[in-house]
C-alpha cells in the first residue's frame, strides 16, 4: 500500500510541476506554441485551469486561477493519502 501512496504523491507533484512551467511560460515572450512541449503543457492543464478560470476572473490582468488550484490539488491529494491509508 505504501508504493500507492508514493504514487499519488509523485502523480500531484508532477502535474504540479506541469502547472508552474504554464505559469512561466505565459510570463516569456516568445514562447513557441507550436513546440510539442508547450503544447503538452498547455492540453494538459487547461482542462484544470478552465473551469477556476472562470470563476476566478483575472483581477487587473494577473490570473489567480493557479492559486487555487494549486490549493485545491493540495487538498485532493490529502484526501487520497489519508483514504489509501485507512484501507
Amino acid at each position: 500500500m505504501y508504493w500507492l501512496i508514493r504514487l499519488v504523491n509523485t502523480a500531484f507533484m508532477i502535474y504540479r510541476w506541469i502547472v508552474l512551467a504554464r505559469i512561466i511560460m505565459s510570463w516569456l515572450p516568445e514562447v513557441d506554441y507550436y513546440n510539442p512541449m508547450v503544447r503538452f503543457v498547455y492540453k494538459v492543464t487547461e482542462p484544470v485551469l478552465a473551469p477556476f478560470r472562470q470563476l476566478l476572473p483575472a483581477i487587473g490582468g494577473i490570473d489567480f486561477s493557479p492559486i487555487v488550484v494549486f490549493l485545491v490539488l493540495d487538498f485532493v491529494r490529502r484526501f487520497l493519502v489519508r483514504l489509501l491509508i485507512s484501507l
